[in-house]
């Protein structure tokens, strides 16, 4: 029996960790969390019968209580109750499906409390890699990524060490504006942002793929998960989303995984890696593929990926910088407050008037993360 714990139950993979749950008997759900979706959460509660689930307030953990006082759970909420989930005893791997840096102290707790991970959170990564994966090491816990790229370049490495690797390609849809320019971008709207052409995610990942910075976030995720220097991840654009990332090795050879725009397949491998089994769906038909496409990013009108590039570079607190910068400005953004390319001028300019530090600790993280919200919001009164 797999014990599984999920933070982000009610999001896009959350719910599909729970659909591998259906078709999988031999998982067991022990603790869910979301943050305000209590009709989902209350479902997913009478379904799967978990020991304990979290809400996000208070007020919300109350009502639960009452809609749920014919079941046998506990109910908690806020970040102590996440805490909870990501530690609960009888889980063996947690699943941080939750959307930002709110996923870092239940990573931190459920490793020092010795649970596998299964990442699909990349804020965790991107602020506090180098703390992340030491403790990891320290604690002998395994990190599975969830990401499709990363599930990617994981899947290709297997049987091959890391002194072999020559280079990492990571792939890019180029999602819904692949090929305009800076002045096609100037006034597209929301609903613009929203329409990937491939894969259906929550908004802010969405965003995050129309500007590009996700696949700026996911080369610093890539230099933490694999340990490899920032120069050797180049992104290339795969707009058909069939490559989902190679990895090159030092004899020429180059290793891909190809497959659907299917985000089960890698939940599902992390969650039982290292057996491959069966999943319902769509299959490749090579029959009717004429032919796979291969362009580079344009990191000149695509400035986020540019942007994440030199965070990586400098090191210390400037990826925590940008990616507090865009989620704040990605918020703003889906409030209709600014422009799309507004986004960009909020990283640069956070990025241009932080005070950076080596070697950050979660405090200052968190500290950085405030005076970059604090920064933004001064910009945009």
């Amino acid at each position: 029996m797999r014990n599984v714990a999920i933070i982000g139950s009610t999001g896009s993979i959350g719910t599909q960790t729970l659909e591998i749950a259906r078709d999988n008997r031999d998982i067991n759900i022990c603790a869910l969390s979301a943050g305000s979706n209590i009709d989902l959460l209350e479902k997913q509660t009478r379904e799967f019968k978990p020991e304990l689930i979290c809400i996000g307030t208070y007020e919300l953990a109350e009502e639960l209580k009452l809609r749920l006082k014919d079941v046998d759970v506990r109910i908690t909420y806020g970040m102590d109750g996440l805490i909870e989930v990501a530690c609960i005893e009888s889980s063996d791997i947690l699943v941080t499906a939750i959307v930002g840096m709110i996923g870092i102290k239940p990573t931190v707790a459920a490793i020092n409390a010795g649970k596998d991970i299964a990442l699909a959170n990349k804020e965790t990564l991107v602020t506090a890699g180098h703390i992340i994966m030491s403790l990891a090491k320290e604690k002998h816990v395994s990190i599975l990524p969830v990401d499709s790229e990363h599930s990617a370049i994981f899947q290709a490495l297997q049987g091959n060490t890391h002194g072999d690797i020559a280079k990492i390609h990571l792939t890019a849809s180029g999602g819904p504006f692949r090929g305009r320019t800076r002045e096609e971008l100037k006034h597209v709207t929301v609903g613009d942002a929203l329409k990937h052409p491939n894969w259906s995610m929550g908004k802010k990942i969405t965003i995050d793929s129309a500007s590009m910075v996700n696949k700026g976030l996911e080369v610093i995720e890539a230099r933490w998960l694999f340990d490899v220097n920032p120069d050797d991840i180049n992104v290339v654009v795969q707009p058909q989303s069939i490559i989902h990332s190679m990895v090159e090795y030092r004899d020429g050879a180059v290793i891909a995984q190809l497959g659907t725009a299917d985000m089960r397949l890698p939940i599902q491998y992390a969650l039982f890696y290292p057996e491959r089994r069966y999943l319902r769906g769509d299959r490749l038909d090579f029959s009717k593929l004429s032919e796979i496409k291969l362009e580079k990013p344009d990191m000149d009108t695509f400035l986020g990926l540019k942007y994440a590039y030199e965070a990586i570079k400098t090191g210390g607190l400037m990826p925590t910088v940008l990616n507090a910068a865009n989620e704040k400005a990605v918020a703003l953004f889906l409030q209709e407050k600014i422009q799309f390319l507004d986004i960009y001028t909020l990283i640069r300019e956070s990025m241009d008037n932080c005070v950076n530090m080596e070697n950050p600790q979660l405090g200052d993280i968190f500290d950085m993360e405030q005076w970059v919200y604090n920064f933004i919001e001064s910009r945009c009164r």
